[in-house]
């Protein structure tokens, strides 16, 4: 691959590059952005060492070229989750200096209050750091529960569940319904499609993406 030899089958490259198999030039694909709505108990990787189902079920039968996740949902999480081909595309999505905001639909057991939404927002301390979400308001409560909206700018490892524990409200369901101005919609459970280039200007991508 321009004069580096590459063994490594899922390098990553770019569509200009000139790329030779067994002596041949062979044509790179071109960018494919997708959205699933990940349903529940699926894991986020390509093959599960317990032999869990993966959000590459989704996709059986669909003769689509390499993709990757775009980030992450963890197993018990719902909603919104992208697959590119483009390393680039993944990195802008993810770099937490682009701080491109994703907004969640929580569920939680008991009933939350001014106070904790505000303290969500000032931070709570895990790991000797301070993690905060950008904004979190009630949508709705009933006896035993509250449905909070949460949208964070950064992607630590079970973030919003890991606050709210803290503050003594564990987690019942968690989807995730929106990727800047990107939202799940009416996207069936376990559905896919690709983006189109509206989709691609609401994620809000640094300039030189947004042609991709």
């Amino acid at each position: 691959m321009d004069g580096r030899i590459v063994r490594d089958a899922e390098a990553p490259t770019t569509l200009d590059a000139d790329v030779l198999v067994d002596g041949e030039t062979r044509m790179l694909v071109a960018p494919l952005h997708l959205m699933l709505n990940k349903p529940r108990g699926l894991v986020t990787t390509r093959a599960d060492e317990q032999g869990r189902a993966t959000v590459y079920d989704c996709f059986d039968g669909a003769d689509l070229p390499w993709i990757a996740p775009v980030g992450r949902l963890d197993r018990a999480s719902e909603g919104l989750l992208l697959f590119s081909n483009d390393p680039a595309f993944a990195a802008a999505i993810t770099a937490p200096e682009h701080g491109i905001e994703k907004t969640y639909h929580v569920q939680v057991e008991g009933q939350v209050d001014a106070a904790v939404l505000a303290r969500l927002v000032s931070g709570v301390t895990i790991e000797a750091e301070m993690w905060r979400a950008v904004r979190a308001s009630v949508l709705r409560c009933g006896e035993k529960n509250c449905w909070l909206e949460v949208v964070l700018d950064e992607g630590r490892n079970r973030q919003i569940r890991r606050m709210l524990d803290v503050l003594g409200f564990p987690v019942l369901r968690l989807i995730r319904v929106a990727i800047a101005g990107l939202t799940l919609g009416d996207l069936a459970k376990s559905h896919w499609r690709a983006l189109t280039a509206t989709d691609i200007a609401a994620l809000q991508l640094p300039e030189f993406l947004r042609s991709a």
